[in-house]
């Protein structure tokens, strides 16, 4: 008896293995429903060519003559269309704005969601926004939130922008897999991995990052360890706020725009974390 009880927990748990490991894109990349074109007095929208016949979505608010551009990479709840109210800020602070759909999202929806496929999309975005529309490297700033964040750590490291901003940035999903799921072999089963802390020491651009205190979803400790991963990084840590709460308070985007002009404040005390 104690055998077969031994037998059939042992088969369970493989099984709850392989339903993980198949269903593990659906719960990384929770998509909204829907396909919706994001809309903007003196903004567009482009449909750029990619490799193998894939298509890159970006939504453009071209910048002032020498000002930067913040390249938005948004989180795994969202769409294009959700920063419309973000792309708007940077407009009215005077900057350019160029958000990038991830695959498997709104408008980009025939393909399916991964991590090197949000890799190829930026990639194609960012040369696009780089040769056709004559915004250079040096003034391209990098911004990711959540799921975005990784991202934006891989576009560092292949040279596209010279200062990154990361609103509640996780280490690595594996990371993360491994506080939701811990009784899982999450560093065996994960597909994508998103590993941001294992890149973070060798970027030396400056970056900012803020993360609330009270984040329900990605522990503010991910966000500190980060911030002592980088060589030259402040972290911004806004208290009692949570995951989504926290891109839209007006203290936070003012210092998000003034750190994209180059303007640099005091960085909060941040002690190592294991």
């Amino acid at each position: 008896m104690l055998l077969m009880l031994l037998v059939t927990l042992v088969i369970g748990y493989v099984g709850l293995c392989v339903l993980v490991f198949l269903n593990q894109r659906h719960i990384l990349f929770p998509a909204p429903p829907g396909a919706r074109e994001p809309e903007l007095p003196g903004a567009s929208l482009l449909r750029i060519s990619g490799p193998e016949g894939s298509t890159a979505y970006a939504f453009h608010v071209p910048a002032p003559e020498g000002a930067p551009t913040v390249v938005h990479f948004h989180g795994n709840g969202e769409q294009l269309a959700d920063v419309e109210w973000l792309a708007q800020h940077y407009q009215e602070a005077g900057l350019g704005f160029y958000a990038v759909e991830f695959p498997g999202y709104g408008l980009a929806t025939e393909q399916g969601p991964s991590e090197e496929g949000s890799y190829a999309a930026a990639e194609t975005a960012l040369e696009y926004l780089h040769r056709e529309l004559g915004v250079p490297r040096e003034r391209t700033v990098l911004q990711g939130q959540s799921l975005g964040s990784g991202v934006a750590v891989e576009m560092a490291k292949r040279g596209h922008g010279v200062r990154l901003v990361l609103i509640t940035p996780y280490t690595s999903i594996v990371d993360m897999g491994a506080k939701v799921f811990p009784w899982l072999p999450v560093r065996l089963l994960a597909r994508d991995r998103f590993d941001s802390a294992s890149k973070a020491p060798e970027l030396k651009l400056p970056v900012l990052i803020v993360h609330g205190t009270r984040d329900e979803i990605i522990p503010t400790d991910m966000g500190r360890r980060m911030g002592t991963l980088f060589p030259n990084a402040t972290v911004r840590l806004i208290e009692g706020r949570r995951h989504n709460d926290i891109l839209g308070l007006p203290d936070t985007l003012h210092e998000l725009t003034e750190f994209s002009r180059g303007v640099a404040r005091q960085a909060d005390t941040v002690q190592p974390v294991p």
